[in-house]
């Protein structure tokens, strides 16, 4: 069976750390022939700007081909087994896998949940088809995680701090006037606790709780390394002595699929906006978001430009870390 990349918390911390090792190689010296003659198929259901350029450099830069299939709204698929195919797919990921299997080495997803039915959304439905069926490695491109969205994170993370090991790290909720996916708050979670951080996850109030199979895996991964997982809703208690905060927004699960009413709920707390107040009370920490991010309503303007910003180093990691990532899956590791 092939080796996926589906998600962090199916590779060890000294996988994740021969990954970063790797991704810092590869960031001294980028074009390398590890991949030469092979070809990777980047499935997009949802459209990207960093995701997918630098998905289609990377392999550029390993010598592969990079065969780009937008998929969202053109290409249908099934993913259900035994599913009456009498709606609109016309093609079951049974298929499609295995045939994009014949024609490529490699298979890259991306694909977001439509958060409308969360019981059936949390099982990555899209992402655990293709891997199931395919026979060649998958790897994830953001669906209900974003494993290399967090490598490129903990690249940042140690470039500016050194070992994370025992580092205070604070995962922020910010206003957003949509709900947003999970997908990056779920991967920060469980990288920070498994690279041994003492991880605080701030939010306004229960309701704001990322999925249980997160909780509980961030809990027991913080356990494994001897630190500690934090939740709180008090703003100045999470942000002091913090070594390192992260924002990202996302919508109450609670209300999932209930878009008027995650508004209402979210609009009294636009004041968790991370700003030169909040960052005062740090460690003088450094700031990060994934990108794209909307400034002056996530983050001020003075943070995010500040010299503890992250978030251009962060967003540039994406192509180091995901060219480790495709090495490491295909066995091409220098």
């Amino acid at each position: 069976m092939p080796r996926h990349f589906l998600t962090t918390a199916d590779w060890s911390r000294a996988e994740l750390e021969a990954l970063l090792a790797d991704a810092r190689a590869l960031k001294a010296s980028p074009f390398q022939p590890r991949l030469e003659g092979k070809s990777a198929a980047l499935v997009f259901f949802n459209p990207s700007l960093r995701t997918r350029t630098s998905f289609q450099v990377g392999l550029h830069q390993l010598g592969a081909q990079a065969v780009v299939l937008d998929a969202g709204g053109t290409w249908p698929i099934e993913v259900v087994e035994g599913a009456m195919m009498d709606g609109d797919p016309e093609e079951h990921a049974k298929e499609a896998a295995r045939v994009l299997s014949r024609y490529v080495d490699l298979i890259c997803i991306r694909a977001f949940p439509k958060f409308q039915n969360w019981a059936e959304e949390r099982e990555d439905p899209v992402l655990t088809a293709f891997a199931k069926y395919a026979t060649v490695p998958i790897v994830n491109m953001e669906t209900i995680v974003h494993p290399c969205q967090e490598l490129a994170m903990l690249l940042a993370l140690q470039d500016a701090h050194g070992a994370l090991e025992g580092k205070k790290f604070v995962l922020t909720w910010t206003y957003h006037p949509k709900p947003l996916n999970t997908a990056v708050a779920n991967s920060a979670l469980l990288a920070a606790t498994k690279m041994g951080m003492d991880v605080t996850l701030l939010c306004p109030q229960e309701d704001y709780l990322l999925d249980e199979r997160y909780m509980e895996a961030g809990a027991q991964f913080a356990k494994d390394a001897g630190r500690s997982l934090t939740v709180t809703h008090n703003i100045e208690e999470a942000y002091a002595g913090a070594d390192a905060v992260y924002a990202k927004s996302w919508g109450p699960l609670p209300l999932l699929g209930n878009v008027p009413a995650q508004q209402e709920m979210s609009a009294p707390y636009k004041h968790f906006i991370v700003n030169e107040e909040k960052m005062a009370l740090t460690n003088n920490a450094t700031f990060s978001h994934c990108l794209p991010m909307r400034r002056n309503v996530k983050a001020t303007d003075g943070v995010a430009d500040s010299p503890r910003s992250l978030i251009i180093e962060e967003a540039a990691n994406r192509l180091p870390v995901q060219k480790a990532v495709m090495s490491a899956v295909l066995g091409a590791t220098s």
